[in-house]
């Protein structure tokens, strides 16, 4: 009985600081323009690729990604080392590593091309406790240029509902020199869970809910200290089983509204993504379907 209750109090890992929002911005719907082909591949229990095809007001677009798992496996499930890159017909090229330097030490590195020339790159080191999460983000760091971009990370679970924390980014370039610190929190209920972030270059809060198994709402709300804009969201998810569909819909309050239905064609390993985003300030419509192969 001991060991039980003592099993309940022991204190949670908060998870990573950029997922504080995640299952909230999970119900808002995504942004679809023209057609989009995925087809996916599953060449073994390790390697998958995917071919893309997108088609829109633009050039048409083809890129191609490939996914490596290890078998290194995490407390959490997760598979390591992990190898990601996605090129596409002009070159630019998107790849990260994952590795897990120990049950309790992930590293990774991430770089970005555009064609022939180096856009982004960077580095960081993630630490998992018992009860706390830390992360160091290394970005764009160029010696000769006596540029860099630091930001770090810190999660601690103070009680099994609330998690707080913070985050600094420093950036050093020849002509400009500062930091920003963000304070965090997070408070998760049975049914809900409430975040906010506020620092000195605004503040971000969100409010998810699940009502029952099919029905989800999520609330955001967003202030800029640098553009003086404020903005409200309101998001919802409706999950039909019986249907194989998932339906989302958005309103904020710059009068846009936004909706996506995603339907998996079963037994065709085929899924299906319609959307379509409304801004009745601007008077322009953005709207879009994707096809997935499996």
């Amino acid at each position: 009985m001991g060991n039980a209750a003592a099993a309940e109090r022991r204190l949670r890992n908060p998870g990573s600081f950029e997922r504080l929002h995640r299952r909230c911005k999970e119900v808002f719907p995504q942004q679809l323009e023209g057609v989009k082909l995925i087809i996916n591949k599953h060449l073994s229990s390790h390697f998958q690729a995917a071919h893309i095809i997108h088609l829109s007001s633009m050039l048409p677009q083809y890129s191609f990604k490939a996914m490596y798992s290890g078998d290194q496996e995490a407390d959490s499930g997760e598979t390591f080392p992990q190898l990601m890159g996605e090129i596409d017909g002009s070159g630019s090229l998107n790849a990260q590593c994952v590795v897990m330097l120990s049950n309790r030490i992930r590293a990774r590195a991430a770089f970005q091309t555009q064609q022939e020339r180096f856009q982004t790159w960077q580095f960081d080191t993630q630490y998992h406790g018992d009860s706390f999460t830390t992360t160091v983000t290394l970005g764009n760091p160029d010696i000769l240029n006596q540029s860099v971009i630091l930001v770090a990370h810190f999660l601690q679970s103070v009680t099994q509902n609330l998690v707080l924390g913070g985050e600094m980014v420093y950036h050093r370039r020849p002509s400009e020199e500062g930091a920003i610190f963000t304070l965090a929190a997070q408070y998760t209920a049975s049914q809900w869970i409430g975040t906010l972030n506020i620092g000195r270059g605004g503040a971000h809060a969100t409010y998810y809910h699940r009502a029952n198994d099919q029905v989800q709402v999520g609330v955001g709300f967003e202030a800029s200290t640098q553009t003086q804009e404020t903005t409200f969201s309101f998001g919802y998810q409706l999950d039909i089983p019986k249907a194989n569909a998932l339906f989302r819909g958005s309103l904020d309050s710059n009068w846009v509204v936004g909706a996506a239905l995603e339907k998996r064609l079963a037994p065709l390993p085929l899924t299906l993504a319609l959307g379509a985003f409304i801004d009745h300030l601007k008077n322009k419509l953005q709207y879009g379907f994707t096809v997935t192969v499996c």
